[in-house]
């Protein structure tokens, strides 16, 4: 109780007893100030930039692949998901759909109207077992079939690992090429959701990692080349990669660099506020665009790898040992990694563990100053 006085006492003191009004400034907007996914300059908004996207490929071009006279829709992702396999099912009869919860449209809403459009035979629920879903999904890729299976939360991918690391992986090898499952697709939504926690939330990309045989990505008809990254924004003094959400942190963190906010004003040198990055989308991490990554390291002489997984023995990790090894004498700075934590994902603390676009900027910074 006399404490609680004193300090009362001494708050009055120093500030008087006028209220305080913490509206002076105007406040700001909901969504901050800095770009979101909304905002993000690095999406292709426009017809012309989507079209042009590098390593677009139209199914239907020859070598010239003209983008003259072609149609585009504005699409949030689970859309262009959507689209996607109703563009494979309906050029390919043998294309099935299957997996929990997707005959009524999915948790994330990728297939709905898909068993209306082609019919339950072809879009259709399965029981609530990943391992069954994998084995299913090989089983009828073996036999001519498309199989797009739906792993519902790459969390849940797990007990799945044994069919897809020691089947769908080696059958090819195991058969002499006379057998491939290379009509299935495994598709499931991977990182943090916001609220996700410990089962909703994880990054189990680098578990497959070292399973040769399978590739990893996340298709009107055309494709993107798998193992090839796209360089969002060119650069000279440091190269900054990373792959899926993160990308959006990592433009955050360079709009803070060059133009800080007044909370972060002191503690940016202007020396750094000029300094060119290269950020890099990885696009996919099996296979993974070496060639890129490295040709944009000797020149720059400096790497940020950014991702949602754990630090020990992730992707980064990988990344890392390679580009140690291929760039080294051209380096300035020893490789930094921006990971989550090596810890399940807390249900109430999640964004504390993805790495934010602060702990981005702190990396990059002392990277820089190395």
């Amino acid at each position: 109780m006399l404490t609680t006085k004193f300090f009362a006492r001494s708050f009055r003191r120093f500030f008087g007893t006028r209220r305080l009004n913490s509206t002076i400034a105007e406040p700001p907007p909901a969504g901050g100030h800095l770009p979101s996914v909304a905002t993000s300059q690095l999406l292709r908004s426009t017809r012309d930039s989507a079209l042009r996207t590098p390593g677009l490929v139209f199914s239907d071009e020859d070598a010239s692949n003209l983008v003259g006279g072609r149609e585009t829709r504005k699409m949030n992702t689970y859309q262009a998901v959507r689209d996607a396999m109703s563009l494979a099912m309906s050029k390919d009869d043998t294309a099935v759909v299957f997996g929990e919860d997707v005959a009524f449209g999915g948790v994330f809403r990728c297939t709905m109207g898909l068993a209306e459009e082609f019919g339950k035979e072809r879009v259709f629920n399965t029981p609530l077992t990943e391992q069954g879903i994998a084995g299913f999904g090989i089983g009828l890729a073996l036999m001519g079939h498309t199989a797009i299976a739906e792993i519902q939360f790459a969390d849940y991918i797990y007990p799945a690992f044994d069919q897809l690391v020691n089947e769908a992986a080696k059958i090819r090898y195991r058969s002499g090429g006379q057998y491939n499952v290379g009509g299935l697709t495994i598709r499931t939504p991977t990182m943090s959701v916001g609220h996700g926690g410990l089962y909703h939330s994880q990054s189990p990309e680098g578990f497959f990692m070292a399973a040769s045989g399978l590739k990893q990505v996340p298709i009107d008809d055309f494709e993107l080349p798998l193992g090839e990254a796209e360089v969002l924004t060119t650069g000279s003094d440091l190269t900054l990669l990373t792959w899926g959400t993160p990308v959006y942190h990592c433009e955050a963190a360079l709009h803070m660099l060059a133009s800080p906010p007044s909370s972060l004003e002191s503690l940016i040198p202007p020396s750094l506020r000029s300094a060119k990055i290269e950020l890099i989308d990885l696009r996919s991490v099996l296979p993974w665009d070496v060639e890129t990554v490295t040709q944009s390291v000797k020149r720059t002489g400096r790497l940020v790898i950014v991702h949602e997984a754990g630090l020990t023995a992730g992707v980064g990790a990988e990344i890392s040992a390679e580009v140690q090894k291929r760039c080294f004498l051209k380096l300035n700075a020893p490789v930094r990694r921006v990971t989550g934590w090596d810890i399940p994902v807390a249900l109430q603390y999640e964004k504390f563990h993805i790495p934010d676009s602060i702990r981005v900027l702190d990396a990059v910074m002392e990277t820089l100053t190395y």
